[in-house]
């Protein structure tokens, strides 16, 4: 099932602009590697998902990856063939409003060369251009 949140104040949102770099959740947190935005964008649930399921096939039950984004925006949509008013539309999705630097995953516990790999696989999964980041040792 993909991550939505228990319940919420208000059923349906506006769409809002985002403007900005990301303030906080923009540096590793929890693992050594990570996986950066580099755009702006909605990351739907089922991306989330799919990312997640790519990531810890390629780790083969090593290591271990943190979801850093939470999608707690409800994206509505009217059904096919419907006129227009009439309200607006049921919830459709959930998505993660995303702005550049957000931390998107972190992996740690195995290789760099294996982080590489797994996170450039969630990438291909993601509708933005992403980096890979990895912790220093001043960090």
């Amino acid at each position: 099932m993909p991550l939505m949140p228990k319940r919420v104040k208000y059923r349906k949102v506006q769409r809002g602009s985002r403007g900005g770099l990301a303030q906080s959740g923009n540096k590793l947190a929890y693992g050594e590697y990570g996986l950066q935005s580099l755009e702006r964008g909605w990351v739907t649930a089922i991306q989330i998902e799919a990312c997640r399921v790519a990531a810890n096939r390629a780790m083969k039950r090593k290591g271990k990856l943190w979801i850093r984004i939470f999608p707690d925006k409800p994206i509505t949509k009217k059904p096919l063939e419907v006129r227009m008013g009439k309200g607006k539309g049921g919830v459709d999705q959930w998505v993660a409003v995303v702005k550049p630097g957000t931390m998107l995953f972190e992996i740690d516990g195995v290789p760099e060369t294996l982080a590489k790999e797994c996170l450039r696989l969630a990438a291909t999964k993601l509708p933005m251009r992403v980096r890979f980041v990895q912790r220093h040792a001043h960090d």
